[in-house]
């Protein structure tokens, strides 16, 4: 008798759409969405990406702008089908004038 190989579940997509359309919903006045980039993200337990998301800053003080954004993303609920937001920051950008938004989603 030869053995079946087990069904194995499909692996989720990727959420990198999904994130970005809804961290723009979160995002404040005067900061827009720009660039993303994903890299894909592994650990011994965990399979992710890693998501960057460029913001530039219209109006308003970056480093406030920092710091609120960081604290209001602390409070999101990310409706991901099959993946979880498991970390995430949000730093100053090499301009001066822009904000960077970093996300590791993981497979749930």
């Amino acid at each position: 008798m030869t053995a079946q190989p087990s069904a194995s579940r499909a692996r989720p997509a990727c959420p990198h759409r999904r994130l970005r359309r809804l961290l723009a919903r979160e995002l404040p006045s005067g900061v827009s969405l720009g660039a993303s980039t994903l890299r894909p993200w592994a650990s011994a337990s965990f399979i992710g990406a890693r998501h960057s998301f460029l913001c530039g800053v219209r109006a308003g003080d970056p480093v406030e702008l920092r710091r609120s954004l960081a604290a209001h993303l602390e409070r999101v609920e990310w409706c991901l089908a099959g993946h979880i937001v498991a970390d995430f920051a949000v730093e100053i950008g090499e301009s001066g004038r822009s904000l960077c938004v970093e996300m590791l989603s993981v497979e749930d």
